[in-house]
């Protein structure tokens, strides 16, 4: 029976490498795999999955006009791995937990579980409320020993607090901190 994994981390926690390495297990076995990537990141290009150690991997492109049961009808992969699952819309899980469900098929979605204010993206709302299993990958805070669990956006090297939901960004914009410590920044930058 198929399950809806939803794997969450901070940035630079190591999701992406994590759907590449996921994603080659499959296929060296010969086993087919269908990984799909919001069409909202595009620091390498749209439709690459690229992990910051440098390995990288074609993706197909999520956006608001793709059927992904249609797709996955299809394709029929022996699992689809989904990267920067947080910007899936309700109605985009609402088609993961079909391909789940109806045809049987694993879903592994990785992403950010909240966005540099704390606040639930959209996608990562309907994934922690439906997944079969929820798993978070862990990494250390920037500042600290501490176990990272919130993602602290900085311009020039300083922490800013305010802004749009969505900035596409990587180390420039964005370092994994722990509650403490993003607490701290946040009291001291409103000083």
């Amino acid at each position: 029976m198929a399950k809806l994994y939803f794997r969450y981390g901070t940035m630079n926690s190591g999701k992406s490498i994590e759907v590449l390495r996921v994603a080659h297990n499959y296929e060296e076995q010969g086993k087919k795999v269908l990984l799909l990537t919001s069409v909202m990141d595009d620091r390498f290009g749209v439709g690459k999955v690229v992990s910051r150690i440098g390995m990288h991997k074609m993706a197909t492109v999520v956006d608001e006009n793709l059927d992904m049961i249609e797709l996955a009808r299809i394709e029929r992969p022996n699992c689809i791995l989904v990267d920067e699952a947080q910007f899936l819309n309700k109605e985009q899980v609402a088609q993961l937990i079909e391909i789940v469900d109806d045809l049987d098929i694993p879903v592994i979605a990785y992403g950010l579980r909240a966005d540099f204010m704390g606040q639930l993206f959209e996608g990562s709302d309907a994934l922690l409320a439906a997944a079969d299993t929820i798993e978070e990958i862990k990494t250390v805070c920037w500042y600290c020993d501490k176990k990272a669990i919130m993602n602290m956006r900085c311009k020039d090297g300083e922490p800013i607090f305010h802004g749009e939901q969505i900035q596409i960004g990587g180390n420039e914009s964005y370092v994994p901190v722990c509650r403490k410590c993003y607490a701290s920044k946040r009291k001291s930058t409103s000083i």
